[in-house]
């Protein structure tokens, strides 16, 4: 049998076994696809040097250094359910060295950024009214796009203003809401989602016209439009608000802990990348404040 003849068997146990997101194991299938369509008719004997030369031709092509690790992380993952499957020779997947990843600092938005990219929906339109609510909730509490677009009817409360969210893992987690996002949250729920809701909608909090989920994808596009409006130069993403909501937290004395739990970090070295974000502030306000300086 051929490697491609595994795939849907490993993914299933992606899915099953180890209750992977469907955002995690779709994400792992196009990293595994990517190998397999270029060697579709490969031998689990022949595994390890098509992997080396795999890894080989995504260096030549100038993949970024994520992009690699990314992919050997699917591939050593595959790798070990060939393992334990007994399909190959066990003990050689942990000898494939991942790519060292520089660490960069995330990027973030001002608050005058964050305002202004909040403000620019037209809110006399449906449409504009429930992207302003998302915008509001987004920034307010800090959520991976997956968090924000699975959220329910269910999941929010008005006394005292909070949301609860499913984060990596399926772990669940309060947090707390703003009065601001509150108040366009509850224009929302109140003057457009009930015009959207058909009979075969499913629970999802924030709806298209046609009373689906939004998608992932839709959402970027979304953000991305919006952000051209606002005139934001920094690279725009859902995770860049995220990125924002946790910097400014720290640079107004928020605690660190604080940031971690309100952000769902299991690992609060995970955090702590956003105090060097913080720290790389200082200077100029050092420069500005200080009497000497």
């Amino acid at each position: 049998m051929t490697l491609s003849a595994y795939r849907e068997a490993f993914l299933y146990m992606l899915a099953f076994e180890r209750q992977l997101s469907r955002n995690t194991v779709e994400a792992y299938q196009r990293d595994l696809d990517d190998f397999l369509t270029r060697y579709p008719d490969a031998d689990p004997a022949t595994l390890r040097p098509l992997l080396i030369s795999y890894l080989h031709d995504l260096l030549e092509a100038g993949h970024r250094e994520s992009t690699r690790a990314r992919r050997l992380a699917a591939l050593k993952s595959f790798v070990r359910y060939l393992e334990r499957e007994g399909i190959i020779v066990p003990a050689w997947s942990d000898q494939l060295a991942s790519p060292k990843i520089p660490r960069t600092l995330p990027h973030f938005l001002t608050v005058a950024e964050v305002v202004r990219l909040i403000e620019t929906p037209d809110v006399q339109t449906p449409e504009g009214l429930r992207d302003r609510a998302m915008l509001e909730v987004l920034y307010a509490a800090g959520l991976r796009v997956s968090e924000l677009l699975s959220l329910t009817i269910n999941d929010w409360w008005s006394d005292p203003p909070k949301i609860r969210c499913l984060g990596k893992g399926g772990k669940e987690r309060y947090v707390p809401l703003g009065r601001m996002a509150l108040t366009w949250l509850q224009r929302y729920v109140m003057q457009v989602r009930p015009r959207w809701v058909r009979v075969d909608s499913p629970d999802h909090l924030f709806l298209t016209r046609r009373g689906q989920p939004l998608t992932r994808q839709g959402f970027w596009k979304i953000l991305k439009r919006y952000g051209q409006r606002a005139g934001i130069t920094t690279p725009l993403t859902p995770h860049v608000i995220r990125h924002s909501f946790a910097t400014h937290l720290l640079e107004n004395g928020a605690d660190l802990r604080a940031v971690q739990e309100l952000l769902g970090h299991q690992d609060i070295s995970t955090t702590q990348i956003y105090t060097h974000v913080s720290k790389s502030r200082l200077r100029p306000l050092y420069d500005r404040t200080h009497p000497r300086a």
